[in-house]
């Protein structure tokens, strides 16, 4: 028991672990921002723009009998609703995670010097083994090269 325990420490406080409870817990955050954003800051201008339209208000009944006139009102009275409104809020702040990741990967990328391109193998004609840029004869099957 002690050796799993162990085991489990060494598990739990490896850095690539630690790195990835601390961007879940980021991230929750982030997600919690981004939805107050698209749904307090983008959403009523963009209903404005688009004739007053509120988003979170689009729902379809699935009753023929209860009806409502908001999502709120058909919730209240345990009606079955597809509420799409609510989905393209979520589709929105998708959106926005997924730009905001982009730029902040893309920043991140910067800081990191770009690698050198590996040049193309030369290959000998013969045998078809790697050889040096610069070699007349190949070191494997001994063939002169004169390309």
């Amino acid at each position: 028991m002690n050796k799993f325990l162990s085991e489990f420490k060494r598990f739990i406080m490896r850095g690539n672990v630690l790195d990835m409870a601390i961007g879940v817990v980021v991230g929750a955050a982030f997600s919690k921002i981004v939805s107050s954003l698209v749904t307090y800051i983008i959403m009523p201008p963009l209903g404005v723009l688009l004739g007053g339209i509120d988003f979170s208000n689009f729902f379809i009944i699935l009753s023929t009998t209860k009806h409502a006139g908001t999502l709120a009102e058909a919730q209240a009275q345990g009606i079955p609703v597809i509420a799409y409104g609510a989905f393209i809020n979520t589709v929105i702040e998708f959106l926005i995670i997924a730009l905001a990741v982009f730029v902040v990967i893309r920043q991140i990328n910067t800081f990191f010097p770009k690698q050198k391109e590996v040049p193309a193998v030369r290959h000998c004609p013969y045998c078809r083994e790697p050889i040096a840029e610069e070699a007349t004869r190949c070191p494997h099957c001994t063939s002169v090269i004169s390309e």
